[in-house]
């Protein structure tokens, strides 16, 4: 009896319960979760408060920069866009023009024409002329105001594709006696006429507007220097000889052209010495507007057409001589400087259009035959 109890109480392991195992590993489970540190480490990044303060305000100029660049870039766009708009609304406004007053001068000749027509082709005339006056000024103000204004007689504008530009313009002015008419006899004539007379004739008094027009298309930030020449080469502004002036100095541009008007043409043309005393000029200029009427009658030796005895065959210049004046004068003159050349009507010098014409092709420069209305 009594080994049977002791038999009952020895122990065996695989009498142990389910629930025993489970307990034991429960427990030592929650023995280990409460052995275990759950404290977190917490880094703590101490930052300088001003170097944040700093980055955010960069961080804010950079963006709101990248925003301007963007509208800047937009605006940039838009005012090219209206720019070339308004120059192809002027060129198709122009020959619209054109056709219309090659028309007009039809009726006109034409016995059969009505006069309401003529009446009315004039007022659709009057109001293309009003919108290409509106486009050009629409023009002219994206691409800056001029220093000088320039009023002439009613509303007639022309596209003549002369526009001034560079930093540092030259212009040229021919004052010589042949500037008095534009035919030989008439010169001789107006050279024994009072000064007031000479200053009056119609012929000068269109260059001086040339000159009073060209000053107004002068572009505010750059420089220029005007002279003028016959037999010795002066500017219009005594003592600036080799400077250059500011065209933003709207009181010496005025003084300027004023001088101009006082002056009276006389003696005859050395483009020889003009030529010099632009490759004299530092730093060169990098646009010539050359206004004349002719090629040059004086040079190192020949002597002056227009102020010595016509009746003497050694004291003229022919035309082949004339020639050779002018292809003399270029050696003096600095390539790679283009020269535009406005050239006044002069009976007697057939050849002075073509080689001017080619003086301005060759040197990048235009060439222009004013009307006698014009500017």
């Amino acid at each position: 009896m009594s080994e049977s109890r002791a038999a009952k109480r020895e122990f065996n392991p695989i009498s142990l319960a389910f629930l025993d195992v489970m307990s034991c590993g429960f427990g030592a489970v929650v023995l280990i979760f409460l052995i275990l540190d759950h404290s977190t480490s917490i880094q703590n990044n101490v930052a300088n408060p001003e170097l944040v303060a700093e980055i955010s305000l960069l961080n804010e100029e950079i963006n709101e920069g990248e925003a301007n660049l963007v509208r800047i870039r937009n605006t940039i766009s838009d005012v090219d866009y209206q720019m070339v708009e308004a120059q192809g609304l002027a060129r198709s406004i122009q020959q619209e023009i054109e056709d219309f007053l090659e028309e007009l001068a039809q009726l006109e000749n034409t016995t059969l024409a009505r006069e309401e027509s003529v009446e009315k082709l004039k007022a659709d005339i009057e109001n293309l002329e009003e919108e290409l006056e509106r486009l050009r000024a629409a023009q002219d103000s994206f691409s800056g105001n001029f220093v000088r204004p320039f009023v002439g007689d009613g509303n007639r504008q022309y596209l003549t594709g002369l526009i001034l530009g560079g930093s540092r313009i030259l212009v040229l002015v021919d004052t010589s006696a042949s500037m008095l008419d534009n035919t030989i006899v008439n010169i001789i004539r107006r050279r024994n006429m009072s000064d007031d007379r000479k200053i009056s004739s119609d012929k000068w008094v269109g260059v001086r507007n040339i000159v009073d027009w060209l000053t107004t298309q002068l572009p505010p930030p750059s420089q220029y220097q005007l002279y003028t020449f016959n037999e010795e080469v002066e500017a219009l502004i005594p003592g600036t000889e080799g400077s250059w002036l500011e065209v933003a100095d709207d009181v010496q541009l005025n003084d300027a052209v004023d001088r101009l008007d006082k002056l009276i043409p006389e003696n005859g043309t050395n483009l020889e010495n003009v030529f010099q005393s632009v490759a004299a000029m530092n730093p060169l200029p990098d646009n010539i507007y050359l206004i004349t009427d002719g090629l040059p009658t004086l040079g190192s030796r020949q002597g002056s057409f227009l102020n010595r005895n016509n009746n003497s065959n050694a004291n003229t210049v022919t035309g082949r001589e004339r020639e050779e004046l002018f292809k003399n004068a270029l050696t003096q003159l600095p390539s790679g400087i283009p020269v535009n050349v406005i050239l006044a009507p002069l009976e007697g010098d057939p050849m002075a259009a073509s080689l001017y014409w080619k003086l301005a092709v060759s040197t990048g420069g235009s060439y222009l035959s004013p009307s006698r209305d014009w500017p």
